[in-house]
């Protein structure tokens, strides 16, 4: 069975993504008139005098209230006709791969989140994938590994993380549908509020919803959005309901919380980051600052050419050797948070390599920041007294 958003025949028809967001998608509750949408956990519900769901709602493993709402304001300012969410964004990630044939080849960049090529490096050594990788760096090597043979789904990060090399949406759209395959961008970094993938030739676009979607650090979440709905995405429908992955009732509700302020906190985000980079970009503590909104960054002009409404909150910094250590550096932060995720309003700090563990190819010098919502100057004066 296809998901597909309803048609709505009202005023949100033409709203804008900034009024879609704010508004909820007009989610007023229609029981009690708040403006606020209702929160109903049930998990099973009943059907009518012809044995017919009552509401279209049968059991919590396919659909909520809540998950619906949900799905269809993701589904609108990505520019998609249907959404699935998630109860993490790699359970998005590794149900898209299960609706995959086995034996399907998947290429990849050599660095991306690591969890995500964990597992796929995972299903190849099952050998229920054949995974190839780019290097992201080398804007000619997605052509060459995409030449060798056809190709099932080439994944890309618009952002690689933590390193922030640019990958060209159309151009990896371009190079995937002539090898035969399907593009699914990771736009976590680069919510809808500033990049559309659809609209630059994806065909899958995904989120790990816990970052930017929901944005206040207290919801696990994932978000699939297709270009189009067809046998594929039947399939992914299918293996979310059987493994049993959606977003719980609760959740869904958070992050349409969250959803409504997306559009102010991204761009607050994205000034603070670029205050901070250009004022450290020459820091004589600092070896490199890897951010796409700076003009000296090599992908800068594919960057600007995606995001339409600031770069984000995500940099790393390469700290130069000195009397102490990049992870030293984290300790002596006081107001940067050392921790993992990004994407929040609070700004955090994290050790790349540390949390990547043993094989990881990350810098030992590099530390990656998400920069929040808080004043710029004292984010800059924390990070002042902590290189020293």
């Amino acid at each position: 069975m296809v998901m597909q958003m309803s048609k709505r025949d009202d005023v949100t028809q033409n709203w804008q993504t900034a009024t879609v967001l704010a508004q909820a998608l007009h989610g007023v509750d229609q029981a009690t008139g708040g403006v606020v949408p209702a929160l109903q956990p049930s998990t099973t519900f009943v059907r009518d005098k012809a044995y017919q769901p009552l509401k279209g709602h049968i059991y919590s493993r396919y659909t909520t209230p809540n998950l619906t709402g949900l799905e269809q304001i993701v589904a609108r300012i990505e520019g998609g006709p249907a959404a699935l969410c998630f109860s993490s964004g790699l359970a998005a990630i590794t149900t898209l791969l299960e609706s995959l044939p086995t034996g399907s080849r998947i290429v990849a960049p050599e660095i991306m989140y690591f969890a995500a090529l964990d597992w796929m490096k995972h299903l190849d050594l099952k050998g229920r994938i054949k995974l190839d990788l780019f290097n992201p760096d080398d804007n000619n090597d997605l052509a060459r590994v995409l030449a060798d043979k056809p190709a099932d789904l080439v994944w890309i990060e618009p952002a690689v993380n933590p390193t922030w090399t640019v990958i060209g949406i159309e151009e990896s759209a371009r190079l995937a549908h002539r090898a035969g395959a399907r593009l699914a961008v990771d736009a976590t970094v680069t919510p809808p509020v500033t990049t559309k993938p659809l609209e630059l030739g994806a065909d899958y676009v995904m989120h790990s919803g816990t970052k930017y979607l929901n944005g206040h650090s207290d919801v696990l979440s994932g978000v699939l959005v297709p270009k189009k709905c067809d046998d594929q995405w039947d399939k992914i429908v299918f293996a979310r309901g059987m493994l049993g992955n959606p977003l719980a009732p609760f959740e869904a509700w958070l992050m349409i919380r969250g959803l409504r302020t997306l559009g102010i906190r991204f761009i607050e985000c994205s000034r603070n980051a670029l205050i901070i980079a250009r004022h450290f970009e020459n820091h004589p503590r600092i070896e490199t600052i890897l951010y796409p909104g700076l003009v000296s960054h090599p992908g800068h002009a594919i960057a600007a050419h995606q995001c339409k409404n600031g770069f984000g909150g995500m940099m790393s910094i390469l700290v130069r050797d000195g009397s102490f250590s990049a992870l030293q550096v984290v300790t002596r932060l006081k107001i940067f948070l050392p921790a993992t995720s990004l994407g929040g309003v609070e700004s955090l700090v994290e050790h790349r390599k540390t949390v990547e563990g043993e094989n990881s190819p990350t810098s030992e010098k590099l530390l990656r920041l998400s920069i929040g919502i808080e004043a710029v100057e004292d984010l800059i004066a924390d990070l002042e007294q902590a290189l020293g």
